[in-house]
């Protein structure tokens, strides 16, 4: 509570130029329990050091047995894509569940070039069906968990002001697998062969759609 109460305080100065000193803005945080380990993560524009994506890369990189990834948005970079590709190619357990119509064409047509690729590599993707799907969750290994605001992409790794939530907890992270298969019931696997079959016209916009990851 206390970090997540000093990012509110450091993003509110670095948007205005000076911070809260009402009483309001610092109540008094709960007694501590013998609850699991939470760590909290930060990163944005004022940071230089893109925490997120190395908590990212580390946790992906190195998972033993899976990794379980819900998230809007899928157009990893160039350090993101090799972690979920190597990490699937060591015979790591890789799914990844992503909406199969987000609220943006031009990043859906970009994230297909991606489902490809990551397929190829052997990630298992998967297209969520009944509605748009906003949820940012990661599990590791039965070990740690990942709940946040911060996307697979270039935006939330380096532009976006974003915090994520890293759970050290077994029964936690089992949780959020549950949740994960679950959605999983609603869901269809991205077919590579499929995809290839797919018009020229479409092919060659989500080629150009690709060009502009670092920015979506």
């Amino acid at each position: 509570v206390g970090w997540l109460q000093m990012l509110f305080l450091e993003d509110w100065y670095f948007a205005v130029g000076s911070a809260p000193r009402d009483k309001a803005y610092f109540p008094q945080p709960p007694a501590a329990d013998d609850g699991p380990w939470v760590q909290i993560v930060a990163s944005g524009p004022d940071h230089e050091h893109y925490a997120i994506e190395k908590l990212y890369f580390a946790a992906i990189a190195g998972a033993r047995q899976r990794v379980l990834i819900t998230t809007p948005y899928c157009v990893p970079n160039e350090a993101m894509f090799a972690a979920l590709a190597t990490t699937a190619m060591r015979g790591v357990e890789v799914k990844m569940l992503v909406p199969a119509r987000g609220d943006s064409r031009l990043v859906d047509a970009a994230a297909r070039t991606y489902y490809e690729e990551l397929a190829q590599a052997g990630v298992r993707v998967y297209q969520y069906y009944p509605a748009m799907l906003h949820a940012k969750t990661m599990v590791v290994d039965d070990q740690l968990a990942l709940v946040g605001t911060a996307n697979l992409d270039n935006r939330s790794f380096r532009l976006n002001f974003e915090v994520v939530a890293a759970i050290y907890d077994s029964a936690f992270a089992q949780q959020l697998a549950d949740v994960f298969a679950a959605d999983m019931q609603y869901a269809t696997k991205f077919r590579l062969r499929e995809s290839r079959r797919a018009p020229l016209w479409r092919r060659l916009g989500e080629a150009t759609a690709r060009l502009l990851s670092p920015l979506l």
